[in-house]
């Protein structure tokens, strides 16, 4: 990442700045401060010129910049670097509390593979429809599959997201098995919906908004905790009402639930 006229950052501010990304996970935060002779930094003596220039010139960065790394796996490497983009705008007096700006989040890929647990596993719900130019890639590149799924963002905020859902019962267990869901657990989990789909289930889809969230964009507070009836701390408790709290035993039993 670059930034303009960043090379004035102090010591701290970089430290400052590194903590932060630790914080939400990173490794660390190399600054590279741009020079005429080259690069203001430790890591300088382990690149030749060339590579200098060559860097240099791949982030149209001109002496007085700072450029930011990150290096993890591209997903982290990409959220990371999507937080640290907030923080230098925060830093950098770029955003404007009298402005508001939309921008629809398209194109979220529609499943991920879990290294764990060795398989794919949606990123949305299992239910979440693939683009149609993207279905023949199912078979032979799942990763590679976009989805119908679609965010609102404002200012930086998600304040709306949704999807356009399968309506198809072969695409559907297509789906499951990619996430080995097989015949049985399908059938047992969702018989409904797949019999359904056996009686011509129309295209279909939704939006749900965080009203919450727009309230507190426009009134112009930094936490939803501003803008909410009753907030929870931090460790999800209601001071207003003191929930949670003790439930008897005989409340259990009319729920049917076990303390063990």
């Amino acid at each position: 990442m670059l930034v303009k006229g960043g090379a004035r950052y102090s010591r701290k501010d970089i430290d400052t700045l590194t903590q932060a990304m630790v914080a939400e996970g990173a490794k660390g935060l190399v600054a590279l401060k741009v020079s005429d002779s080259g690069w203001d930094s430790a890591l300088a003596k382990f690149f030749s010129g060339e590579a200098i220039a060559g860097i240099n010139e791949a982030f149209s960065a001109e002496p007085g910049d700072l450029i930011l790394l990150i290096s993890d796996t591209k997903e982290n490497a990409l959220r990371l670097a999507g937080v640290l983009r907030l923080k230098i705008a925060e830093k950098e007096q770029l955003v404007s509390d009298d402005e508001y700006r939309l921008v629809w989040i398209t194109e979220f890929p529609l499943l991920e593979f879990d290294t764990e647990e060795k398989r794919y596993v949606s990123l949305h719900h299992p239910f979440t429809a693939p683009r149609d130019e993207d279905v023949s890639k199912l078979s032979q590149d799942p990763g590679a599959v976009r989805a119908k799924a679609y965010d609102l963002v404002l200012n930086g905020y998600e304040i709306a997201g949704g999807s356009i859902r399968i309506h198809n019962r072969q695409l559907q267990n297509q789906i499951f098995n990619l996430l080995n869901i097989d015949d049985r657990e399908a059938r047992d989990k969702f018989g409904f919906l797949l019999e359904a789909f056996e009686y011509g289930a129309p295209p279909h889809g939704g939006i749900a908004f965080g009203f919450d969230r727009l309230v507190m964009l426009l009134a112009k507070e930094k936490s939803i905790r501003e803008v909410i009836a009753f907030p929870k701390t931090n460790s999800a408790l209601s001071l207003m009402d003191g929930a949670p709290s003790e439930v008897s035993a005989e409340q259990l039993r009319e729920l049917g639930l076990k303390v063990i």
